[in-house]
């Protein structure tokens, strides 16, 4: 099968600290980057779990207000007001 070139943009020390790592593995980067796609077409997402590993600040923040059970909800008298609050996109 024909190969194409694809181009990608990264932080230089990560892509330092990613080529060291491929490097140990005993492979390019370019064949770790075909793993990662050969993965994600066969199984149709991404092969793995993304997200965040620490909480940010807002987050603690309104766990700690749960467990308080402070600022749970705004009150609304109307109808209006409501909507000029979700239109503000204020968050709690």
């Amino acid at each position: 099968m024909p190969q194409v070139s694809v181009n990608i943009r990264m932080d230089r020390e990560l892509k330092k600290e990613f080529e060291s790592f491929c490097s140990e593995m005993g492979m390019s980067m370019t064949t770790a980057f075909t793993i990662f796609a050969k993965k994600t077409v066969r199984e149709e997402r991404i092969p793995f779990e993304i997200g965040f590993e620490y909480p940010n600040g807002q987050l603690l923040k309104a766990i700690e207000n749960v467990e308080k059970g402070k600022n749970l909800s705004r009150t609304f008298y109307s109808i209006k007001d409501l909507m000029e609050d979700l239109d503000a996109g204020d968050s709690i």
